[in-house]
């Protein structure tokens, strides 16, 4: 079913997950599946490969996409060199590390930044997002430019190829 090269974009119900679809749209975060490993942004730990059982989560929905004029050793080589780099949780494009669709479009650049939203439909900035922000220091970056997995997942240059899987799917 997963193929090298192909991306991996997650919904899921945690706080963080929910906030960010509010936000953005349909996912809270991607990853690419490169010779048979998951590479990916985490929150928990920075930049990592994993199997892709331990990337799978039950309570997550994914939808596969690819690009299909992927250059995958071109790709593997910038996914390597960003191995253990610490995650971006302040999300500004200038940030220590790298967030989820940071990464991905640093490796895989054929996507463009777009002015990042932290609203929910309500409000310009969602409560959620005026608390993350207050916890860290710093001003929402509101209007900053950058990446989110949605955008990432509407480029017409990716191709759907499964969607709604379950970690039992894979």
């Amino acid at each position: 079913m997963l193929e090298n090269g192909d991306l991996i974009f997650v919904k899921d119900d945690s706080d963080i997950g929910q906030a960010i679809q509010a936000s953005t749209g349909n996912y809270n975060h991607v990853a690419i599946f490169l010779d048979g490993f998951v590479y990916h942004a985490s929150g928990k730990t920075g930049i990592v490969c994993q199997k892709l059982t331990e990337f799978l989560e039950s309570e997550c929905l994914y939808d596969i996409y690819s690009y299909p004029k992927i250059d995958i050793q071109k790709v593997k080589k910038r996914a390597d060199q960003h191995l253990g780099a610490p995650y971006n949780f302040s999300f500004y494009p200038d940030g220590e590390g790298l967030y989820c669709s940071q990464y991905i479009a640093d490796i895989l650049p054929i996507f463009e930044t777009i002015p990042m939203k932290f609203g929910d439909g309500e409000q310009e900035i969602s409560d959620f997002w005026k608390e993350y922000y207050s916890e860290l220091g710093l001003p929402v970056p509101l209007n900053q430019p950058g990446t989110n997995p949605s955008q990432l997942a509407a480029s017409p240059l990716l191709v759907c190829k499964e969607r709604n899987l379950h970690d039992s799917d894979f």
